[in-house]
C-alpha cells in the first residue's frame, strides 16, 4: 500500500484522504477497522448538494433534468446504508422565469427527495430563493427556519442561512447578487449562544462557503470562523456552491465541501456521500461517483 504524505496532519491512502486531528499513530491511522464496509458509525447521514432540479434544457455542464435519476440512485445507496439522517445543501432548485413554474420543481424534486428519510434538513441555496421567498421554499419542504440546531446521538448540528444582502436583508424574488452572500449580526449572535449551549462535537451545514474570500464565500467568514473556533466544539463544516470537491482545515476545523449533483451528463457524473460518525468523533465521508472521500480521525 502507498501512503503519500500532504502536510504534518494530512495522508493520502488509496485516493482517500485521511486527515488526523489528534497524535494517532500509523497504525491506528491505517486500522482496517476505519474503512471496513459494514462498520456501522454512531450517526450516519445522508449528503446531496447542488440538485438545480429544473424542467429545462442543459446550459453548459449542468444537466437540470438527470438531477431526478441520480436522486434516484442515490435514493437507492442512501437506503441501502440505512441512514439516520438526510441533509441537502442548497439548491435544491434553479431559477425559473415564474413563482408558479418554480413552486412545480421544487414539488416535482421534493417529493422524490423527502420519500428517502423522514428526519431530513434543507441549507438555503441562492438558488432555492431566486424566484421563491424563503417562507415559500421553506413552508413547502416542511421546514420551519431557515438557521436552526438539533442533536441526534450526542452531535450537534447546526444549519446556516448566508442568504442575505450586506444590508441584511434576505434573498428573494430576485433582489441580489449571488456574490453578495453574509450571514447577519442576529444570527451571529444566535449562533454564538447556541454553541455555548452545548457541549457536544458539533458538525456545521452550510451553502455558501465558509473557507474561501472569492466569490464563492460568505463575504463575513470570518466572523462566523471566528465564533465556530472560539467554541472549540466544531469538528466539521460541510459545504457546497462551488461545485467542485474541495477540502481545507482552518483553526482546527474541517471545512469540506461537496461536489454539485447537477454537474455533468449521466450517471457516471453524479455525486453524494455518506458521512458515518462514530461515537469516538471519528468523521467518515464516503463519496460515491464524483464525490471524494474523506475521513477526519
Amino acid at each position: 500500500m502507498m501512503i503519500e504524505r500532504l502536510g504534518r496532519r494530512a495522508v493520502l491512502r488509496n485516493g482517500t484522504l485521511v486527515l488526523a486531528t489528534g497524535t494517532l499513530s500509523s497504525t491506528a491511522l491505517f486500522s482496517d477497522a476505519l474503512f471496513a464496509d459494514d462498520d456501522r458509525a454512531g450517526l450516519r447521514v445522508g449528503l446531496v448538494t447542488d440538485l438545480h432540479y429544473a424542467d429545462k434544457p442543459p446550459a453548459g455542464t449542468r444537466h437540470y433534468r438527470e438531477t431526478l435519476v441520480k436522486l434516484a440512485e442515490a435514493a437507492a445507496e442512501f437506503r441501502r446504508q440505512q441512514i439516520d439522517v438526510l441533509v441537502e445543501l442548497g439548491d435544491l432548485i434553479d431559477a425559473a422565469e415564474t413563482v408558479e413554474t418554480e413552486q412545480r420543481y421544487l414539488a416535482t424534486v421534493n417529493r422524490e427527495f423527502s420519500a428517502i428519510c423522514d428526519d431530513r434538513h434543507y441549507v438555503l441555496g441562492n438558488h432555492c430563493v431566486d424566484t421563491l421567498k424563503k417562507d415559500e421554499f421553506l413552508g413547502a419542504v416542511g421546514q420551519s427556519k431557515s438557521y436552526y440546531s438539533f442533536d441526534r446521538n450526542g452531535f450537534h448540528f447546526v444549519v446556516l442561512d448566508s442568504c442575505f444582502r450586506a444590508d441584511g436583508q434576505p434573498y428573494g424574488r430576485k433582489n441580489f447578487h449571488w456574490t453578495d452572500a453574509n450571514v447577519p449580526q442576529e444570527e451571529l449572535d444566535w449562533l454564538a449562544s447556541d454553541l455555548a449551549a452545548t457541549d457536544n462535537r458539533t458538525i456545521v451545514l452550510a451553502h455558501q462557503r465558509l473557507d474561501v474570500s472569492n466569490n464563492h464565500g460568505v463575504k463575513n467568514n470570518a466572523d462566523v470562523r471566528r465564533i465556530l473556533e472560539a467554541s472549540g466544539n466544531v469538528l466539521a463544516v460541510f459545504q457546497g456552491h462551488s461545485h467542485q470537491n474541495d477540502l481545507k482545515e482552518i483553526g482546527g476545523i474541517h471545512y469540506c465541501t461537496l461536489v454539485a449533483m447537477v454537474e455533468g451528463a449521466g450517471e457516471e457524473n453524479n455525486g453524494y456521500s455518506t458521512m458515518e460518525i462514530r461515537q469516538d468523533g471519528t468523521i467518515r465521508v464516503r463519496g460515491f461517483r464524483n464525490q471524494a472521500s474523506r475521513e477526519f480521525v
